[in-house]
C-alpha cells in the first residue's frame, strides 16, 4: 500500500511450551476436538496480548511433539516483536497465556514451562540483548505460509464471538467446546461495587458492570464513533492502548461498523472484567456527544419518540 516504501521486516520463531503438570497435556489436549478451539483461542489472545495487537504476531502452524506444543510465529513489524519479547522476559506471556487456558478449558491453572528459539538459536539466553534476539529472529524468515487448520481456527473463533452475540451463547456448540466462549460479563452485570452510584443529566443511576444486551447496543447504534469512545476508554484501559483501535479498524474492516464496534466493548471487557462498568461507558459516550446512546443504555427511550 506505500509505494516505494522499503520491504517490511519479516522474522519468525518457534515458541515451546511445555505443562509441568503430570495430568494436563497440552499436545494431547490440542489434538482433541473438542479441546483444541479453547487451547487455540487462549493462545491467540495470550498473543494478542503480548503484542497490544490482534493481529501484532500470525501463528502460522501448530506442531504436537510430545511433550511440547510447539507454535511457528511470524512477526511483520520489528516493533511488534520487541514487545512480544518483553512479554515474554518480564513472564507476562506465560502469566496471560496461564488464565487465557485456565478461562477457555474451564480448568485450573496451568503451570508452564516455555522455550523460544530461532532456528538453532535459543533465545532464552540472550533475552536481555533485545537487538540480538531481533537479529536471529529477523534473520530466519518464515517458510511456509499460514496452515490452513490455523485459518479455520480463526473463522471459527469470529464467527462463534458474533454467533454468540446474536444468540446469546447457543450457538456454535459443535465447533467449541462448551466452557470455551463463556461470556466474558458477569451473569447478570450485577454491581460493581453494591451501591455505588453515577450521574447522568442529573439523576442518580446505579453503577454496574457491561451486560450482553449493553454490549449488542452500543455496538449497533454507536456507528462510525466508535473510534472516537474507543479512545475516551484507552486512557485508563491498557488493552486499548495504540495501536490497538487502529488494528480493530483493519482487522474487522469487512465486517463492518459493527463488529469493529462490538470488538473493541469485547476487548474492554475481557481486560477489565468486572471493573467495565457502565459509568465509565456512559462517561467516554458523554465525552464524544453521544447523549442519545447513554439514554438508550440506561433506559430512557422506553417511549419511541426521540431520535
Amino acid at each position: 500500500r506505500m509505494a516505494g516504501s522499503p520491504a517490511p521486516w519479516i522474522g519468525s520463531a518457534y515458541l515451546f511450551l511445555q505443562s509441568t503438570c503430570r495430568t494436563v497435556a497440552l499436545p494431547s489436549l490440542y489434538e482433541s476436538s473438542q479441546q483444541k478451539p479453547g487451547i487455540f483461542k487462549a493462545l491467540k489472545l495470550a498473543l494478542a496480548d503480548s503484542t497490544g495487537s490482534l493481529n501484532g504476531v500470525d501463528m502460522l502452524k501448530v506442531h504436537c511433539s510430545h511433550p511440547h506444543l510447539i507454535i511457528q510465529l511470524k512477526f511483520c513489524k520489528q516493533e511488534n516483536c520487541r514487545r512480544f519479547l518483553r512479554s515474554y522476559r518480564d513472564g507476562a506471556l506465560r502469566e496471560s497465556l496461564q488464565s487465557h487456558l485456565q478461562l477457555s478449558l474451564a480448568m485450573g491453572k496451568v503451570p508452564l514451562d516455555m522455550e523460544l528459539r530461532a532456528g538453532s538459536e535459543h533465545l532464552d539466553s540472550m533475552l536481555k540483548d533485545e537487538d540480538r534476539c531481533l537479529e536471529c529472529i529477523y534473520k530466519e524468515k518464515p517458510d511456509r505460509l499460514r496452515d490452513e487448520e490455523i485459518t479455520e481456527l480463526e473463522e471459527c473463533l469470529k464467527s462463534l464471538v458474533l454467533h454468540q452475540n446474536i444468540h446469546n451463547n447457543t450457538a456454535g456448540k459443535d465447533c467449541m467446546a462448551p466452557n470455551s466462549l463463556s461470556p466474558p460479563y458477569s451473569s447478570q452485570g450485577g454491581s460493581f461495587s453494591p451501591g455505588v452510584t453515577f450521574t447522568f443529566q442529573e439523576q442518580q443511576f446505579a453503577n454496574r458492570t457491561l451486560t450482553l444486551e449493553d454490549h449488542q447496543k452500543f455496538a449497533k447504534l454507536v456507528s462510525k464513533k466508535w473510534k472516537q469512545v474507543g479512545r475516551s476508554l484507552q486512557k485508563d484501559c491498557r488493552a486499548l492502548r495504540d495501536p490497538v483501535i487502529d488494528n480493530l479498524a483493519l482487522e474487522y474492516d469487512r465486517e463492518g461498523l459493527y463488529e469493529q464496534a462490538y470488538q473493541l466493548l469485547l476487548r474492554f471487557i475481557q481486560s477489565e472484567g468486572k471493573k467495565a462498568t457502565i459509568a465509565r461507558l456512559i462517561a467516554a459516550l458523554e465525552e464524544n456527544g453521544l447523549t442519545s446512546l447513554s439514554e438508550e443504555l440506561l433506559g430512557l427511550h422506553s417511549n419511541e419518540g426521540s431520535s
